[in-house]
């Protein structure tokens, strides 16, 4: 079996962190007796410097005739200066757009040995998990018209919300089917006592809650949503919101896991899926070795389960995160209790090590049991939402 990949690294931390997430990749594929075939293209700033535009056709054609697309980070100081249409960030929402990936899903697992490292204390946090279902392709960061005009006493400037029916349908269903196969909990987020998009928002997902007799539908307004967050987590199942508020809500989520750079996440429509860590380029950080993969890993893991549906081949690469977890590898941004911080090279192998390990344990246990089968005896992280 063969799959084609699109690999995208980005600007800043992001060609370190997804080089790394590629190594393990190719590391899985090879146990699983799976072809890749990957082409890599620039994008965003790294993008802009080379041929003066965010992203290329030629990138979006490959793209659009891949299997999956895996994406670094784009972004960076030096470009914020940029015209609107010259930034980095355009190439992301032209990727969206073009792929029609109209859904995002962020899965947030607090895994027990980092329950210290959030920001909250370890009782509140432990035991997290939930998913954030993030409408992507609506909303705020598309609507139109959005513009800049003089006026005079300075500049004013409009950026315009608008969802239909079709969009929130959609993404509703996604939210109910995921949690049907969770904890049967739908929270969805609006701000329904001020805007008239989230009216239209919560009246068609209380519509097609209906045809999920099974799941509990909930409706909380943004703000009162990001207090609950630190208040009770564990609250939560499946989150489900609009373009804007999920951008805020799942970076805030992503502290109760202790680090950004914990958050991997899925970008799915009707065809190819792109695969990115929810953090950005940090441009402080870049070029130091000191960057977390572990977001990016599992964002492989989730394009192993998602786009090639290998669910055996995604755990392994989870549980492989979490026994490294286990061990007490951290790198810079988890550090705490007088931990050593690793390199991002150096938690990437370790990933590796303990994904061979696995290997070595079945087969022992293969032999022992005088048979020729395999047993994968995994934890999922989060998700199990195919």
């Amino acid at each position: 079996m063969r799959k084609r990949i699109v690999f995208l690294p980005g600007d800043g931390v992001g060609e370190e962190v997804s080089r790394g997430a590629m190594k393990v990749l190719r590391h899985v594929a090879e146990e699983y007796e799976l072809e890749i075939e990957s082409r890599e293209f620039a994008i965003g700033g790294a993008c802009l410097d080379k041929h003066g535009i965010p992203v290329q056709e030629e990138t979006i054609a490959a793209c659009k005739n891949a299997d999956a697309v895996f994406l670094g980070a784009v972004g960076g100081p030096e470009w914020d200066k940029n015209p609107a249409e010259l930034r980095p960030e355009i190439a992301l929402l032209r990727l969206r757009k073009e792929l029609a990936l109209f859904t995002n899903l962020r899965p947030v697992k607090v895994f027990s040995p980092l329950a210290g490292a959030s920001s909250l204390k370890p009782e509140y946090v432990q035991g997290v998990d939930l998913l954030v279902v993030r409408e992507l392709t609506g909303g705020i960061y598309f609507g139109q018209p959005k513009f800049t005009e003089s006026i005079d006493n300075g500049e004013r400037a409009v950026d315009t919300m608008a969802y239909s029916t079709p969009e929130i349908e959609r993404i509703a269903r996604v939210a109910f089917e995921a949690a049907m196969k969770r904890r049967k909990k739908v929270t969805s987020v609006d701000k329904a006592n001020i805007l008239v998009t989230s009216r239209l928002w919560r009246k068609t997902v209380t519509r097609i809650a209906e045809d999920y007799p099974h799941v509990e539908l909930e409706h909380l307004l943004v703000d009162n949503c990001a207090m609950q967050l630190v208040k009770n987590p564990r609250q939560f199942d499946v989150i489900l919101t609009g373009n804007m508020f999920g951008d805020v809500l799942s970076d805030e989520a992503s502290m109760l896991t202790g680090s950004l750079g914990m958050l991997p996440s899925a970008s799915l429509g009707t065809g190819v899926g792109l695969y990115e860590p929810v953090h950005g380029s940090a441009p402080d950080i870049a070029g130091k070795n000191i960057a977390n993969p572990l977001a990016a890993i599992a964002s492989v893991a989730l394009m192993f389960h998602y786009s090639f549906n290998m669910e055996n081949a995604a755990q392994t690469i989870e549980k492989a995160i979490e026994k490294v977890l286990k061990v007490g590898f951290r790198t810079a941004d988890l550090t705490m209790n007088g931990h050593e911080s690793v390199s991002t090279s150096e938690m990437t192998d370790e990933v590796i090590r303990k994904i061979d390990a696995q290997k070595n344990d079945s087969a022992a246990q293969n032999l022992s049991a005088g048979n020729g089968k395999v047993y994968w005896l995994l934890e999922t992280m989060s998700l199990e939402t195919s």
